[in-house]
């Protein structure tokens, strides 16, 4: 059963307001955990990084792929992470 504050959440659209307000040095470090999280299922983007900024947005090397794509990504690594660590048998 999901709390009240738990509900399930959407993609983050390119065009999201939301993507404003990231600077090019928090996307590197969003792009760092992603590496880091995507590693131990073989997600590897080596050359990923941010490229420029244009009209507000951050814009990711990252194949063809908008910053948003990044904050997706880590929201279901992040979400599989939780969810794992709520899987773990008891001791007893």
């Amino acid at each position: 059963m999901r709390a009240a504050g738990d509900r399930p959440r959407g993609p983050i659209e390119p065009v999201d307001p939301l993507m404003r307000t990231y600077t090019e040095i928090e996307v590197s470090y969003l792009l760092a955990e992603l590496a880091e999280r995507g590693r131990k299922f073989g997600l590897l983007w080596p050359s990923a990084s941010t490229d420029s900024v244009v009209d507000g947005r951050v814009l990711v090397r990252f194949g063809n792929a908008p910053a948003s794509t990044v904050l997706n990504l880590l929201t279901l690594l992040r979400d599989h992470d939780k969810s794992s660590e709520d899987d773990d048998p008891c001791d007893s």
